[in-house]
């Protein structure tokens, strides 16, 4: 999950549909599957989510959507090359080994260099590789400035935060690439106990290597995708969707079941796609999508974004649905937020239609750049992503359970996006960027 906050309020033409058709019975009915035992927690590119993705399909089949154009069911599926190790990391210190480091992060690759000590996480200098001696920080934060810095690797304290990050990300979090893409820089984040990095603060200047062996498998990941032909050929397409997946089992046999990442997004572009495809027929086309693998990486959407089955440039916006589970303490009843909303002029356009809009209450976070939107934004499409509680305490935990969703929140919320989003498909207004809001990858 990822997210300028929305409100978006029930005002349109079929407010009755909306209610009789999206029922706190069917979003509990998607749920109790979707995040049950028997799919393991949906883990990207396996056969649990291939599973998920094939019980998305019948439901846009039963509801009357047609495959996309160029595609022939509702399926389509992309290979998945994810590096691992293949034996024990060697970090060395002046040719003289460095024990007990442990890699959370990093590109595969080999690394060497000069050894540059820095104390403040919020400082580090621009060298391939940095001692960082603080012993309070927050490893997510420290790897986006490594990486937006281009250093090679970080050595830091281990620590009850990096602990947490190691089970968290499954340590250690290799790139992993879609076949016949090239492998993703980024950087090593390398733990060492207290004693290793004391004695490491004393040789700045020292040569440093490290060497990660590597192995690779291969999976498949599966998108499932629905499509409701509008009226108007030349009024483009939207792009409603959320991601499938979930983090699996854990190596202990613990399922993350994954009800509100993104168990409740999907559930929410269902039940989109049903009431939308009973209500008169758009007159803008619309996409129906649930990806798979965004957890390791967003690669369902990255190969939906270079193999999309209608061009790209008939895309005018994407909505991605992401954890609509919890209302978000912060906000006010019944609202839902939606990520970079001062990039483009859709959300302002959607509160002239009914929705209220506040201002991202985290933006220290990111989450513009942490969902399946992002994929598709860096292709030029306006796209963002809405959501309930961002930082729910549940958010990649063993209880992010169907127990611990709000069920009647996630109904209202799904039904509150029916009308803004029907006057959307049938409207003349094409959303924009406003100047500097469109994203590259380094922005």
């Amino acid at each position: 999950m990822r997210h300028c906050v929305i409100a978006l309020a029930l005002a349109g033409s079929s407010p009755a549909l909306a209610q009789n058709t999206v029922t706190e019975r069917s979003v509990a009915a998607h749920e109790a599957f979707l995040a049950s035992d028997a799919l393991q927690g949906r883990g990207s590119a396996t056969r649990d989510e291939a599973i998920a993705a094939a019980y998305v399909a019948s439901q846009f089949q039963s509801y009357g959507l047609a495959p996309a154009p160029t595609m022939n069911g509702f399926l389509q599926t992309a290979t998945i090359v994810r590096q691992k190790l293949s034996g024990p990391v060697a970090l060395t210190a002046d040719g003289a080994a460095v024990s007990q480091a442990t890699l959370l992060t990093g590109s595969g690759k080999p690394v060497s260099g000069t050894l540059t000590v820095a104390k403040d996480a919020k400082d580090l200098p621009s060298a391939p590789v940095v001692l960082l001696t603080a012993r309070e920080f927050d490893p997510m934060p420290l790897f986006r400035a490594a990486r937006e810095k281009h250093i090679a690797l970080v050595l830091i304290r281990e620590s009850d935060a990096t602990r947490r990050l190691a089970t968290m990300i499954r340590a250690p979090r290799l790139p992993a690439y879609l076949e016949g893409q090239t492998p993703p820089d980024q950087p090593a984040l390398v733990a060492l106990p207290d004693a290793a990095v004391d004695a490491l603060a004393t040789k700045n200047g020292a040569s440093i290597s490290l060497a990660v062996p590597i192995g690779a498998d291969r999976s498949e990941t599966t998108n499932a995708i629905g499509y409701l032909k509008g009226t108007d050929p030349t009024a483009g397409t939207l792009l409603f969707s959320a991601h499938l997946d979930h983090l699996g089992l854990r190596p202990d046999g613990t399922i993350m079941h994954g009800a509100n990442d993104d168990a409740s997004g999907t559930t929410a572009v269902l039940e989109l796609a049903k009431v939308l495809a009973e209500g008169k027929t758009p007159k803008r086309s619309i996409l129906f999508v649930a990806y798979g693998s965004e957890e390791i990486g967003e690669y369902g959407s990255t190969y939906f974004g270079e193999h999309p089955p209608i061009p790209l440039n008939e895309i005018i916006a994407n909505v991605e649905f992401e954890m609509i589970g919890a209302q978000d303490p912060k906000l006010p009843t019944n609202t839902l937020m939606m990520t970079g909303f001062d990039r483009s002029n859709l959300g302002a356009a959607l509160k002239q239609h009914g929705a209220l809009v506040t201002g991202d209450p985290y933006p220290e976070l990111h989450f513009f750049e942490r969902s399946d939107n992002y994929a598709l934004a860096l292709k030029g499409i306006v796209a963002h992503t809405v959501s309930g509680w961002a930082v729910v305490p549940t958010y990649h935990q063993p209880t992010d359970t169907i127990e611990n969703l709000n069920i009647p929140f996630m109904t209202k919320a799904i039904r509150s996006l029916v009308a803004p989003l029907e006057w959307l498909a049938n409207s003349d207004f094409k959303p924009a960027w406003k100047p500097g809001g469109q994203p590259t990858p380094q922005h």
